[in-house]
């Protein structure tokens, strides 16, 4: 992860080094040779995943001459890469997004014991579907089942919505989801139930660590993932990442909005494409292109 564009830039390799040397950990070096089941770790898997966005980033704005003010039109990222897309926009430091990453990552891991919750796909569902299957699972709790939750947690494009809460809920979903027109229920391996009200404690751990780092005002707008709409002042988009912990990722929306703004194209930094994909799902007139590798950033900087 991120090897390649460290052997073949030497900002991307000073990338890596400054991210290693925030956390006081040899990220990098976990990030290359693994072992695969640390790097998942949530802890370790946010910052590693900003920095490898960052590392293509840097490489184009000091070797190629990409200035985020004077080529985008606005900067967003999905979930964590919120964190990544306001480092960008030179509203973070990147020393201070690594940091509130791995707090973010550790918080979340810790707000929910392991097995009590669950995320779930639902393939060829809509919102509107994926709203009424949630709401009837937590209505249909079972006996002695306490406090179930299920809410929508990511709005990924059309057809692909996401569900989060307790276990027992969020299977008892995907299965009303299918009777009502659902094509499929994945269960989605991850450690925690993302973006949903038992995130709670890990919003009040962002809200204190937040507090205590500068913001500034990005080059260019966020669409920021809980409104999808446009934010600059710093202590809005303070409250919104706050928010964003238990909130749902408004990532459909946030494309329409791109298209809404006359936006023709995208730039993915990094992200194996991920992103790429349901920008192509979402809305046919945005071009939207990844730069994963070192040949993708030499190919866009002729573009510059």
């Amino acid at each position: 992860m991120g090897r390649s564009l460290a052997e073949a830039f030497v900002r991307a390799r000073q990338t890596f080094e400054e991210v290693d040397d925030a956390l006081s950990q040899r990220l990098s070096r976990l990030m290359w040779e693994g072992p695969e089941s640390d790097l998942t770790l949530t802890e370790n898997a946010q910052p590693a995943i900003m920095a490898a966005s960052m590392a293509v980033l840097r490489v184009l704005q000091d070797d190629c001459g990409l200035d985020v003010a004077r080529h985008a039109r606005v900067v967003a990222g999905h979930s964590l890469g919120e964190y990544t897309a306001l480092a960008a926009a030179g509203a973070f430091s990147l020393a201070d997004a690594a940091r509130l990453l791995r707090t973010r990552g550790r918080a979340m891991q810790a707000a929910v014991p392991v097995g009590e919750g669950a995320m779930s796909a639902l393939l060829g569902a809509d919102p509107e579907l994926a709203e009424a299957a949630a709401r009837e699972a937590v209505e249909a709790a079972l006996p002695g089942e306490a406090n179930p939750v299920c809410v929508v947690a990511n709005d990924n494009a059309p057809g692909q919505v996401v569900i989060s809460g307790t276990a027992a809920a969020v299977a008892r979903a995907g299965e009303i989801a299918r009777a009502r027109g659902a094509k499929r229920a994945m269960p989605l391996a991850v450690s925690a139930p993302f973006h949903c009200p038992l995130m709670k404690p890990a919003a009040d751990a962002m809200a204190e660590a937040l507090a205590a780092v500068t913001i500034r005002p990005p080059a260019v707008p966020l669409i920021a993932n809980v409104t999808a709409a446009e934010v600059s002042e710093p202590e809005r988009i303070r409250r919104l990442l706050v928010e964003q912990v238990t909130g749902r990722v408004r990532w459909r929306e946030t494309i329409l909005a791109l298209k809404g703004l006359g936006i023709a194209e995208t730039v993915e930094f990094g992200g194996n494409k991920v992103l790429t994909g349901m920008v192509k799902r979402t809305e046919k007139d945005i071009s939207p292109i990844t730069l994963d590798s070192p040949a993708d950033i030499e190919a866009f900087a002729k573009s510059l």
